[in-house]
C-alpha cells in the first residue's frame, strides 16, 4: 500500500500482519499494534519521545548479561509482570499463590534432600526453617513435584551478585514427599534494592518512588499435568510490603516468618535464634513447561553491586 495519510499506516501494518499463518501469533501481534498505533495518536507522541523511547530499550537491552536482567526488571517496574500473573492464575479461586519469577531464577540449582541446607558457603543471616507444602485445587498433596528454591542472604545478595558466597549459594531444588511436602534450611532473606543505573532507575526516579523489593522466597513448583507455579513469599513484617518497586505483594503471599528466640533449633548445628516459615501453595491443572531462565549464571569479573536506597518522595 501506498501510504497517503497516517491512518493508512495502520491499516498496511495491519494487512500485512494477516500472512501470518499462527492464529494466536497473528491475533496479539494485531492488537499489540493497534494498541502502539492508538497510543501514539492518543498522546500525540513527538519524533524526540519516540527516539528517546527506542533508546531506553536498547539500553535495557545492553544492560541484560548473563547475571542480570534489566529488561525483566522494566516489565516489573511498570507493573505488567504482575498484571500478566494475576490474568493468568487463580481463575476458579478468590487468591492464588502463584506469583513473579524474578530476574534471578537460574536453571540447574543443586538436588538436595528433604531436611537438608541450602546454605553452600559461610552466609550472613539468620537461621530460617521452611516447611512448605504443595496441593490442587481440591486441597489433595501433589507428591513427587519438583520445588526449586532461591533467596538473598542478609545483605540483599543473590549468589550471583556476590563473589563471597560460593556458586549456587541459598539454591536448591527438592522433591514433595507422599504428603506434597518439603522441608530446608536457609538464612532469612533480606529486602532490596533494585538496581537504578539503568531505565529502571530513570523511571523510579521521575515517578519519585522507593526502589526497594520486600525481603521474600521464591519458589518454582514443576511436576507434569500441572501449570508450573512460580511464586515468591514475602515477610510479614517487611517495612516495604505496600510500596515494592515490583507491585508483586498480595495479601496471599504474605508468609508468617516466626521468630524463636529460646527454643531449641531443628536442626542440632543451629544454635542461639532462628526463623521458622510454614506455606501452602496451591497448583492448578495447565501447562507444565518452564520459563526461560533471566540469567544463566554470573559474569566473569562480576563486582557486588551498588546498593543505592531511595526512599518514596
Amino acid at each position: 500500500m501506498i501510504i497517503e495519510n497516517q491512518e493508512q499506516v495502520t491499516e498496511a501494518v495491519l494487512s500485512e500482519l494477516q500472512r501470518i499463518k499462527d492464529p494466536r501469533l497473528r491475533e496479539v501481534l494485531s492488537a499489540a499494534v493497534r494498541h502502539l498505533h492508538e497510543f501514539a495518536r492518543e498522546v500525540q507522541l513527538s519524533e524526540a519521545e519516540f527516539r528517546r523511547g527506542c533508546a531506553i530499550l536498547a539500553q535495557a537491552g545492553q544492560l541484560t548479561t548473563k547475571s542480570h536482567n534489566e529488561m525483566v526488571l522494566l516489565a516489573g517496574t511498570m507493573g505488567i509482570s504482575s498484571l500478566v500473573c494475576l490474568l493468568n492464575n487463580g481463575r476458579d479461586r478468590d487468591e492464588t499463590t502463584a506469583n513473579l519469577l524474578g530476574p534471578f531464577w537460574r536453571e540447574h540449582s543443586p538436588v538436595t534432600e528433604n531436611g537438608g541446607s541450602i546454605v553452600r558457603s559461610t552466609t550472613i543471616g539468620t537461621p530460617l526453617f521452611v516447611t512448605a507444602r504443595v496441593e490442587d485445587n481440591d486441597g489433595n498433596p501433589v507428591a513427587d513435584a519438583e520445588v526449586d528454591v532461591w533467596n538473598t542472604s542478609a545483605e540483599g545478595l543473590y549468589e550471583n551478585q556476590d563473589l563471597t558466597q560460593a556458586d549456587m549459594n541459598l539454591r536448591g531444588k527438592f522433591r514433595t514427599d507422599k504428603y506434597g511436602r518439603i522441608n530446608f534450611r536457609t538464612v532469612k532473606p533480606a529486602a532490596y534494592p533494585v538496581p537504578v543505573n539503568g531505565p529502571v532507575g530513570d523511571l523510579l526516579k521521575v515517578q519519585g518512588r522507593a526502589n526497594m523489593r520486600p525481603a521474600h522466597m521464591h519458589f518454582l513448583v514443576h511436576k507434569p499435568g500441572y501449570k508450573t507455579h512460580i511464586s515468591q513469599v514475602y515477610v510479614n513484617d517487611d517495612p516495604y510490603l505496600e510500596t515494592d518497586a515490583q507491585f508483586g505483594v498480595t495479601r496471599a503471599l504474605i508468609g508468617d516468618y516466626v521468630y524463636h528466640a529460646n527454643e531449641p533449633a531443628p536442626h542440632p548445628e543451629v544454635t542461639g535464634p532462628w526463623y521458622s516459615l510454614d506455606f501452602t501453595f496451591t497448583m492448578e491443572p495447565g501447562d507444565d513447561s518452564l520459563p526461560l531462565a533471566p540469567i544463566s549464571g554470573r559474569t566473569e569479573g562480576d563486582q557486588r553491586p551498588e546498593q543505592v536506597v531511595w526512599e518514596r518522595a
